[in-house]
């Protein structure tokens, strides 16, 4: 599955400086792009929205808006690929609000879980209303599957799917990340994602996932986390996915380009350990690439 970035205002694909080959897309490079992955033999799109800066607000006000450029994104990836592939929509607010965290804050500065959750609720349905066939929930919010569920059903989407990140870390592998989609953020995301350290609390998170209806589970990153992905996978009777992440990407991307690794033997071995340790799905920046190979 290939992670994708679309940005408002632009009208050329920027590349991602610390990304090399990785771009933010204009809507007509996004389209492009989107084609030809599913040419390729790419099993699906996931599409990240970065606003423009005046934009983002304290709620993420931008992210449940139908103009929004994130669900402009997804009407044009549905109405492009739709019937050729999955369409999958990142639904967390840290794209859009100006502090860049996954929710919104209490006054005291914190994030507030429940609040949370209904922004999560309506900015789910609205995806679903501009086409996404999965909502990826990395908020990692308490309770947010079982919230979105509900909202999607009250509200007529009973066949979009939940794509659970039912282990995201705390990682310091997600840099490059924050540069592609513009972040805000000061600080980090520990109070809510989980402590490197703590394997069992993967578990944990996984069975409330499945109890509140997770169509899919997700482990991320996969690179470090290859353990907890095999683990995940021998108790999980759903799919199993796993995000090769951007700073796992660019490690490889400059290696490569200073001619220490051989680019395509390190990327296809990366792939097949995150396979091996159990993995039905990768989500990963080379998919395109990964997919012309193999076929």
């Amino acid at each position: 599955m290939l992670p994708m970035f679309v940005a408002d205002g632009l009208t050329e694909p920027r590349e991602i400086g610390s990304m090399p080959g990785v771009y933010q897309h204009s809507m007509d490079s996004l389209r492009k792009a989107a084609v030809e992955a599913v040419a390729a033999g790419v099993g699906g799109v996931m599409l990240f929205g970065v606003p423009r800066p005046e934009d983002k607000d304290p709620v993420g006000s931008k992210a449940s808006e139908p103009d929004g450029i994130l669900n402009r994104g997804l009407r044009a990836l549905a109405d492009e690929v739709g019937d050729a592939t999955v369409v999958m929509a990142d639904t967390c607010l840290d794209e859009f609000t100006d502090h860049g965290h996954c929710g919104v804050l209490a006054a005291d500065g914190s994030v507030d879980n429940d609040a949370t959750l209904d922004r999560y609720v309506e900015m789910a349905i609205a995806q679903a209303e501009a086409g996404a066939d999965l909502l990826g929930t990395s908020g990692m919010m308490d309770g947010q599957v079982g919230a979105i569920r509900a909202g999607l059903d009250a509200a007529g989407h009973l066949d979009a799917g939940i794509l659970a990140y039912a282990a995201k870390y705390a990682s310091a592998f997600y840099g490059p990340f924050r540069e592609a989609v513009a972040s805000s953020l000061q600080g980090d995301r520990r109070t809510y994602q989980q402590d490197p350290a703590n394997r069992r609390e993967a578990i944990r998170e996984l069975d409330l996932d499945l109890a509140e209806g997770a169509d899919i589970v997700m482990v991320k990153p996969a690179m470090s986390y290859l353990d907890i992905l095999r683990e995940v996978a021998d108790r999980s009777p759903v799919p199993v996915a796993a995000y090769q992440i951007s700073g796992e990407y660019s490690m490889i991307t400059a290696a490569a380009q200073r001619g220490w690794i051989d680019r395509r033997g390190a990327i296809l071995e990366s792939l097949m350990g995150i396979r091996r340790a159990g993995a039905d799905i990768v989500l990963t920046y080379w998919a395109t690439e990964a997919a012309h190979w193999l076929s």
